[in-house]
């Protein structure tokens, strides 16, 4: 199947399957449900068993999924059955926060790089890397075969960045930057803006919503 034919929304989802997999295979499991999936979170089994369809047949009626094929299957499907190289642009404490972060290289990605333009911060060293100025980018993507960047700068410079970082060769952007970003349509961006989040759940702590 053409994956641009698959919702979206679809898309989405497995990765939060792919997470309750992780988590019972760790617990030890053999065997899972659309059921259990589903009741764990809080989507409808028939939506979870609709979802897979669009990808095979991984289960037996009566029987269900087994969770180490299943969750296999899905890195597969994800295309992080592999590793994949990241650059981060941004060296402050957002950017630190980001490198001490393990969840990535869990999730099968590793940030082999971080970039700044302020020189006080060039040439620390930060974990396991050292801040790289960012007018090395290109070369930094070019040696590494990055496809895909984070950005923690001010909103004022992300347009920059993002614009360097698709000169550079990346196809795909994550985003700290409270800040929509105008790229070509074939770049893939994805926003991460708490204040998004908090603004949305004041709404929501109203008295009449209470």
């Amino acid at each position: 199947m053409n994956p641009l034919a698959i919702p979206e929304i679809v898309i989405r989802r497995l990765p939060l399957y792919l997470r309750v997999l992780n988590r019972l295979a760790d617990d030890g499991r053999t065997l899972t449900s659309s059921q259990e999936l589903g009741d764990t979170l809080g989507i409808s089994s028939t939506q979870i068993r609709k979802d897979l369809s669009y990808f095979g047949e991984f289960g037996k009626q009566g029987t269900g999924y087994g969770v180490r094929y299943l969750r296999d299957q899905l890195r597969q499907i994800l295309q992080v059955d592999r590793r994949w190289n990241l650059v981060l642009i941004g060296a402050g404490d957002l950017g630190r926060a980001i490198l001490r972060y393990n969840g990535f290289q869990e999730g099968g990605f590793s940030i082999v790089a971080v970039l700044d333009n302020d020189q006080e911060k060039i040439g620390r060293q930060i974990g396991k890397l050292k801040v790289q100025d960012v007018a090395k980018l290109p070369e930094v993507i070019a040696e590494h075969g990055v496809q895909i960047a984070v950005i923690a700068v001010p909103a004022s410079e992300a347009q920059e960045v993002a614009e360097a970082l698709v000169n550079a060769g990346v196809n795909a952007i994550l985003t700290y930057a409270p800040i929509t970003l105008s790229l070509p349509d074939h770049i893939r961006v994805e926003y991460i803006d708490p204040l998004i989040g908090l603004q949305t759940m004041a709404y929501y702590l109203s008295p009449g919503h209470l």
